[in-house]
């Protein structure tokens, strides 16, 4: 089990990192690619994890060369999501960490989800009433990679940001907790990664 006791608090990632929600979520945008006609490219999608669709909407269209609105085509991706069966089982070790921790240090979850989708999931999980808050891609303007996400859930649980340790899945979300001044663990298949925020 990871030794967390000298972070004050803990933030996690949710869709790849807590909820196994990425096949879903990959499913929705192979089937909004197809109904717009985009290329669709499983590996890169899945790397811009954390970032709001409208913005992965808005570079797949720009290096497409289509003239389509990106808020258009995040709203199918939303509703296709929104319509699918609701897959979001708990990745074990880092449910293991949560539920060490629980009652004992302030957590928090930091999405590029929506709000409304991520309270749908953590609930179905039954996961929602364990984190002190939620800080959703509705919550802040500017996103992973870049660290307001963080940075808002350190503030809400009234930690200094390098105090708190970060659980991610993505690159972009290991490059906006360090962006914050925040340790990581990447949560791999096989556990954890430990990567240090970078001293300057």
């Amino acid at each position: 089990m990871l030794n967390l006791e000298h972070y004050e608090a803990i933030i996690f990632d949710m869709d790849g990192t807590l909820l196994d929600t990425m096949p879903t979520h990959l499913e929705a945008w192979r089937l909004t690619a197809e109904h717009f006609s985009l290329p669709f490219d499983k590996q890169w999608i899945h790397s811009m994890g954390g970032m709001p669709s409208a913005k992965i909407a808005a570079v797949v269209l720009q290096q497409a060369g289509i003239d389509l609105k990106p808020q258009t085509v995040a709203d199918f991706k939303l509703e296709t999501f929104k319509a699918m069966p609701i897959t979001a089982n708990p990745i074990q070790h880092t449910l293991s960490v949560m539920n060490a921790y629980l009652g004992r240090k302030p957590m928090a979850i930091g999405t590029g989800s929506m709000r409304e989708s991520a309270k749908r999931l953590l609930n179905y999980a039954g996961l929602l009433e364990h984190f002190d808050c939620l800080v959703s891609s509705d919550d802040v303007e500017q996103h992973k990679p870049n660290p307001d996400t963080f940075l808002r859930a350190a503030q809400l649980m009234k930690v200094e940001s390098k105090f708190c340790i970060v659980f991610e899945d993505t690159m972009l979300g290991l490059q906006a907790a360090h962006a914050g001044g925040m340790d990581c663990y990447l949560v791999t298949p096989d556990g954890f990664e430990f990567h240090p925020a970078t001293v300057v």
